[in-house]
């Protein structure tokens, strides 16, 4: 089991940035896909960015294309989102979830959780 925690979140305005981090404890943290996923209220949770051990991101939404982007540095066991030209919509409790070999969109296939950073962002 990998104990993830999420820090960064915030109350913003619209068009400001902010960066996420995930700190996970333990030496399998490098082994693992580290996803972000974010939950709106009265929303599902969605997949939005993940990165895999090898440092290959994929982005699971189309509407942060171009301005989020992940990336990992293992020496901290840490993910970070980087979240730029925020929108109202971009609001909602970030998570970050592992998971063993690749990235995958589906929540269900993630096996340890954080506990989730808010994000607020006011137009």
């Amino acid at each position: 089991q990998l104990q993830l925690v999420e820090s960064g979140g915030g109350l913003v305005h619209a068009g400001e940035s902010l960066t996420l981090s995930c700190v996970g404890a333990g030496s399998v943290f490098e082994t693992k896909a580290i996803g972000w996923f974010r939950q709106a209220p009265g929303k599902e949770r969605e997949a939005v960015l993940c990165i895999s051990s090898s440092h290959h991101d994929t982005n699971y939404a189309d509407s942060v294309e171009g301005r989020f982007t992940i990336y990992r540095n293992n020496a901290h066991n840490t993910v970070y989102l980087e979240m730029n030209s925020l929108k109202p919509e971009d609001a909602g409790n970030y998570y970050c979830a592992s998971r063993r070999g690749y990235c995958w969109p589906n929540a269900d296939r993630y096996d340890d959780w954080g506990q989730g950073t808010q994000v607020t962002v006011s137009s």
